[in-house]
Parts: C-alpha cells; sequence; structure tokens
C-alpha cells in the first residue's frame, strides 16, 4: 500500500498537476492540505474520474483538508481538534481507509511571532498532541499525514540565516513535533533516510527551488501498527518542478499489506 501527503496549495489552481501525479504515483490514500477551496467548489468530479473517492473539510480561499482513497470511499471519522469550540479553521480531517484512520492535517503556520498567530499555533499543536496520545493509546493502524509547518531539526532546512525569526524553527515549534515523537510515533520519512538531507518544500520568492533552498515540513507519523509494515519513503521532488506547481512536493510511504 502506497500513502502520500501533497500541500497542493489550492487545489483548484492546481487540479491538472494533481491530476498528473495521481496518474503517474498511483497512490492509495492521499491527504491533501490548503485547498483553498469551500466544499461546494472541490473537484469531486475530476478527482472521482481519476479514480478516487474523497472526503473533505473546505474553507473559502484558505486552509482545507482531503483525504483520498483510489477505488473506494473514505469512511469519515473526524472532522476538527477538540478542545477550542472557537476554532473554525479547516485544518482536519480523519477518515478510515481500507482497515487504516488516515488522518490529515494542516497546522498553522504561526508567523509572525512573537505574537497571537504563534500563540494559536502552539496552542492548536497542544490540541494535537492530546488527540494523538489517545489515538496512539487505542493501538490502532494510524497515520498522521500531513503540513506540519515545522522544521524538526537544522538539517531539514538550508543553510541560512533568514528564517532565524520564522515560527517553523523556533524551539517551541520543534518541542511540539518532538512530544509527538515522544509519545511513540515514528517519523516515516526520516526512518528510512536517517542521514539524508530532506526537503519537501521551497518558497516560490529568491529562486529557492533552483538553489534547492527547501526546508522539510511535510510530515507521516506512524503508530506502532503501521511502524512494523512500513518499506519505503521519498518525496517526489520532480512535482515540484512542474509547471504552476504548488510550493510543496509530494511525501509518500509504502506498506507492507
Amino acid at each position: 500500500m502506497k500513502i502520500a501527503t501533497f500541500n497542493i496549495n489550492g487545489i483548484n489552481r492546481r487540479l491538472d498537476n494533481l491530476i498528473a501525479w495521481l496518474g503517474e504515483a498511483e497512490p492509495d490514500i492521499v491527504c491533501l492540505q490548503e485547498l483553498k477551496a469551500p466544499d461546494r467548489q472541490f473537484p469531486r468530479s475530476a478527482i472521482e474520474a481519476a479514480g478516487y473517492g474523497a472526503v473533505r473539510q473546505g474553507q473559502s480561499a484558505w486552509n482545507g483538508v482531503a483525504i483520498l482513497a483510489r477505488d473506494s470511499e473514505p469512511v469519515l471519522t473526524r472532522v476538527g481538534l477538540d478542545g477550542d469550540p472557537s476554532d473554525a479553521e479547516a485544518r482536519y480531517i480523519e477518515a478510515a481507509v481500507s482497515g487504516i484512520l488516515v488522518a490529515c492535517l494542516y497546522a498553522p503556520n504561526g508567523n509572525p511571532q512573537p505574537g497571537p498567530k504563534f500563540v494559536y499555533k502552539l496552542a492548536w499543536h497542544e490540541r494535537l498532541a492530546k488527540h494523538a496520545a489517545e489515538l496512539f493509546a487505542l493501538d490502532l493502524p494510524v497515520v498522521l499525514a500531513g503540513d506540519y509547518n515545522i522544521v524538526p531539526e537544522p538539517r531539514d532546512i538550508y543553510p541560512t540565516t533568514s528564517y532565524d525569526d520564522n515560527a517553523l524553527v523556533q524551539p517551541e515549534s520543534r518541542a511540539a513535533f518532538g512530544e509527538l515523537l515522544d509519545q511513540g510515533w515514528l517519523d516515516a520519512l526520516r526512518k528510512i533516510h536517517p542521514k539524508d538531507q530532506l526537503f519537501t518544500f521551497w518558497d516560490y520568492r529568491r529562486n529557492r527551488w533552483q538553489r534547492n533552498a527547501g526546508l522539510r515540513l511535510d510530515h507521516m507519523l506512524l503508530s506502532r501498527k503501521l511502524s512494523r509494515k512500513l518499506t519505503g519513503a521519498g518525496i517526489d521532488r520532480e512535482v515540484r518542478g512542474m509547471e504552476g506547481a504548488s510550493d510543496h512536493a509530494p511525501v509518500w510511504i509504502t506498506l507492507r499489506d
């Protein structure tokens, strides 16, 4: 089985890129972030024509998450995280697919920091950590996939000082990611590539793609039962180089049946 996560950065604007990648990569399950479209504008017919069923939580012009399943319909199990009834941002969705509980997340960016956006980022990650601990305790096959908007380690960003004040690399942000690992979740990409410098995002500005000035923001964390089945992981970097591409590349894992 192949599971992928992809910050599409506008599903309707990048629809041709998405459909082309689905046809080439043939993932069984896909988590999408930054749909930037309300539910009524979700391109369901095009997704279905590509062979995928979908559940989603859309939001106009911003955020939005979806889970796609090849030749099947995901069974929606949760939308949103507990702990803040006032939070209406479309950032978290869960579904059951082929015996796996799939969680798709788009964490807050948190910039500028310090400030209210950074406070919201950390509070959102606290809510995620609480829910993740509950999921891990169930001892089920679970994947937490998406754009965490956290660079876990210094080696996950190109050599630069321009991000020193950025919310993505702050100690508090990295500690939030580390809390998930401490719970027992496995960073699948890092498990398969323990020594490599890995990037999943390249900003459009300052020729960062051309210079390979990237960051690792997109992660797939596996529960104990899925960790035992992990056989491979990678980044489809070439997708970032397509015309009209998202500023993220898809990340994928393969699991033993």
